[in-house]
């Protein structure tokens, strides 16, 4: 009976470890600034603004060769990784599927996403896409599809949607707002406002939610305007800034009262980082993907309704 119970306690107290050790995970693409930004919030204790419960522990490095913004930085993102935050650099995904219980897709480049993403969804591994989801709608649809029929949780999201000077605005009631940011384009995405005005489409979609209709997209060189007419008759605007701009935000509430983000914008990594460690714990989306979809079928429908000199565009009927 002693040598019974003693199993039994050995058992329990493997079980405790084995809930309490840190998630294992890992990274594809080192070439953007968010994968230091979050080693930094996940490996190091001592960091000001450290979450545990997560760890960073490999990182394949990925890249694309035809964007400066992803050449310039792969190899030195990877270093520092290494270096500074004791990631192991693997050679490919299989390699860091192995190592790891999660996944952060990192790539800056949204092309290749829905090819990193198809090893990983058939793993079974939960998967966080940073901005942008993929560089087309087909392809966000697609991973999407192929994650509902593996039973794959995953979300995307800008961590601008838990801004601090966007949260007080976030409230029921809101009748039309207006946010704007920066907006650059790159040649090679077709959806251009998915590559750096994703941001500013999120923080409409978070103070507006789904719904989003019909989209007018007004086209200049230093800068766009993006209006959408929601089912329901609210309207929501997206000013993306060339070369680039500060955020900010206004809302109208049912009575027509105006709130206006602060002249600073405040915002941080940590909030994004808090929710997809916690998605990684329990398994909750933070962000339902089917509002994701929307955001992407918003962009599309702004790209086309450029093509088309301006005109009014209808979203794309999206698969349940």
């Amino acid at each position: 009976m002693p040598a019974m119970r003693f199993i039994l306690n050995l058992l329990f107290f493997f079980a405790i470890s084995a809930f309490a050790a840190d998630i294992r995970i890992g990274i594809i693409g080192t070439d953007t600034s968010h994968v230091i930004a979050f080693s930094k919030i996940l490996n190091d204790p001592k960091h000001p603004d450290h979450i545990p419960g997560a760890r960073i522990v490999a990182a394949y490095k990925g890249g694309s060769k035809d964007i400066e913004s992803s050449a310039n930085r792969v190899e030195k993102y990877a270093e520092e990784l290494a270096r500074d935050h004791k990631v192991e650099i693997v050679p490919d995904i299989a390699t860091l599927l192995a190592k790891v219980d999660a996944v952060l897709l990192e790539s800056v480049d949204g092309r290749p996403h829905l090819e990193q993403a198809k090893p990983v969804i058939a793993a079974g591994k939960p998967l966080f896409i940073d901005k942008p989801l993929a560089a087309t709608l087909e392809d966000a649809v697609e991973i999407s599809r192929l994650a509902k029929a593996k039973g794959v949780k995953w979300f995307s999201s800008s961590s601008l949607r838990w801004a601090k000077s966007l949260m007080p605005m976030v409230q029921p009631g809101i009748k039309g707002g207006v946010v704007w940011g920066p907006g650059p384009l790159e040649e090679h995405h077709y959806l251009e406002l998915g590559w750096y005005a994703i941001h500013a489409s999120d923080m409409l979609f978070t103070l507006m939610g789904k719904g989003c209709e019909t989209v007018t997209r007004t086209y200049s060189p230093d800068q766009d305007e993006i209006t959408c007419r929601w089912s329901d008759g609210r309207i929501g605007t997206v000013r993306a800034l060339r070369p680039y701009a500060d955020f900010g935000a206004v809302v109208f509430t049912k009575d027509n009262k105006i709130m206006q983000s602060p002249a600073k914008f405040e915002y941080s990594y940590v909030p994004l980082v808090k929710e997809f460690v916690q998605f990684f714990q329990t398994g909750k989306v933070p962000v339902d993907p089917e509002e994701t979809l929307e955001i992407f079928a918003f962009l599309d429908a702004a790209q086309k309704s450029r093509e088309q000199g301006g005109k009014p565009v209808r979203l794309r009927k999206l698969p349940n």
